[in-house]
């Protein structure tokens, strides 16, 4: 393979890469398998002004965001779903939100909490 052979396999398979959706295989109970396109994510839209995106790391079958990453402006802090009866929670180091459906409550400690809508993105 030459030299510019070799460039231009590099170029295709970067471009290739760059395109790429991607999709997670999973399988049920019953060992059916199902393709998943992680979606690009969410964002906690607050009453302060400000807009936190979540970028999905994993997704359920039930198309349910598992873990994530919260972006707070100060970088990305690590979100996972903490089951709940009623409603979700999803929390971080130093971080966690609560919520029914679109509405949460994004909490940064004990005494800091704000309003927020959950939007997809």
């Amino acid at each position: 393979m030459t030299r510019l052979q070799r460039r231009l396999s590099e170029i295709a398979l970067a471009t290739a890469a760059s395109t790429f959706v991607a999709s997670v295989a999973l399988a049920d109970a019953y060992g059916r398998k199902a393709t998943y396109t992680l979606k690009p994510g969410f964002v906690l839209a607050c009453e302060n002004g400000r807009n936190y995106p979540i970028r999905p790391r994993a997704i359920s079958i039930e198309g349910d965001l598992v873990t994530g990453y919260l972006e707070t402006g100060r970088g990305a802090v690590h979100i996972r779903l903490i089951p709940m009866g009623d409603g979700y929670r999803y929390a971080g180091r130093g971080i966690w939100f609560d919520g029914l459906r679109e509405n949460a409550v994004l909490n940064w400690g004990t005494a800091r909490a704000v309003n927020c809508t959950v939007t997809q993105s």
